[in-house]
């Protein structure tokens, strides 16, 4: 009976709730991580405005990974090549293409600053950081989605109870400045528009749970877990939020909001086990973007009927993490992606958001018709 009731427990955590810490640790690691990005989309419209905006994201956030989530278990498709001939017909490698742009560039950006971590934190050589964290995500995504949702478990726990940390820290040192911040009057224009971006450009998250949701048994296990993905990934960004509200408008000049909170909390404790939690955001965000790729991979072998194997998925990890890395210093995308986040996100609004808003809720309303044109599509 005990086994009985673990297996449900396991069986409900991996239906409501895996598919929204993957898309959580996509967006912490690739996004928020270090505040820079809260600041630029959402405390640059005002402690109010910035509140507004993240409260429409996190909508955005929801409404798409609902639709995805029922089209991805309607289809049975669990990696991006199915489900965008459902979006996109034809045209479904436009997104494969921007996928692998964007996977270049998170990793390209991840592995730089986990180079700066680790310079920071034990005074090594920026390349030890990059490349331990390029090893760590060649190694969990080796071993295949099973190794990987393990993984999640684990850091998902340390990374909310580290932002939970930070806020109930934050409160009581300066939570006077908090609140008179937030009840402070100030103009919120831009909130719609800034909100729909940040959404957009994340969104690409939500592609990267898809081969989690291979343990959904009911359309209504998808509309659960879609719902829920959008709170589990703005809950840490509304402590981290509160907290810089206490500095603004001047926490908005620095370069890394984090470490400007960090030093007038004081307590070095803590900064140390910050600076670990922002690795194992990066480490959640690498696997989950890499494991994307792998299922692509596998995938695409197995109509040809051959074996992915671990041996095979540690060489592509390494060669696809490794070339990022290069890239980045050979062509400067760490300095491309600081300045093209926006432009990213309205490319990911059209092929993605919009799509699936549109076509993916007619496919969705029509589930039977749209497994049959996709059979047809893909003999």
């Amino acid at each position: 009976m005990n086994q009985t009731a673990s297996a449900q427990g396991t069986d409900w955590f991996r239906r409501f709730l895996l598919p929204g810490l993957v898309f959580k640790a996509v967006v912490i690691g690739g996004g928020y991580a270090t505040g820079r990005e809260l600041v630029e989309f959402f405390l640059t419209l005002g402690p109010r405005g910035g509140l507004y905006g993240m409260a429409f994201a996190l909508v955005i956030w929801s409404a798409v990974c609902v639709v995805a989530f029922v089209l991805a278990y309607t289809l049975r498709a669990f990696e991006y090549r199915a489900l965008f001939r459902a979006l996109l017909g034809p045209a479904w490698p436009v997104f494969e293409l921007f996928y692998l742009l964007f996977l270049v560039l998170i990793l390209a950006v991840m592995t730089a600053a986990a180079g700066e971590i680790g310079a920071a934190l034990f005074g090594m050589p920026l390349i030890a950081g990059t490349v331990a964290l390029m090893l760590l995500v060649a190694l969990f995504t080796s071993f295949g989605s099973d190794v990987v949702e393990r993984m999640f478990r684990f850091t998902s726990v340390f990374l909310y109870a580290v932002y939970a940390l930070f806020l109930v820290l934050s409160l009581s040192r300066f939570g006077d400045a908090i609140t008179e911040s937030i009840g402070r009057p100030a103009p919120v224009a831009g909130w719609g528009v800034n909100g729909a971006t940040y959404a957009s450009y994340n969104i690409v998250a939500a592609i990267a749970v898809l081969p989690f949701l291979r343990h959904l048994t009911r359309k209504r296990d998808a509309v659960v877990a879609g719902a829920l993905a959008g709170p589990l990934a703005m809950l840490p960004a509304l402590a981290f939020f509160l907290c810089m509200t206490a500095f603004y408008p001047t926490i908005s000049d620095q370069a890394l909001p984090s470490d400007f909170l960090l030093r007038k909390l004081d307590a070095p404790w803590f900064h140390l086990l910050f600076q670990l939690m922002i690795f194992c955001a990066l480490l959640e965000t690498g696997v989950g973007v890499v494991n994307l790729l792998h299922e692509r991979v596998a995938d695409a072998l197995a109509e040809r009927d051959r074996d992915y194997s671990v041996t095979a998925r540690l060489a592509v990890g390494t060669v696809v993490l490794a070339g990022s890395g290069f890239a980045a210093v050979r062509v400067g995308l760490v300095d491309l992606i600081a300045t093209g986040y926006s432009a990213f996100g309205y490319i990911m609004l059209g092929i993605v958001v919009l799509p699936m808003l549109t076509i993916g809720l007619w496919r969705v309303a029509h589930g039977r018709r749209t497994s049959a044109v996709l059979a047809a599509a893909t003999e």
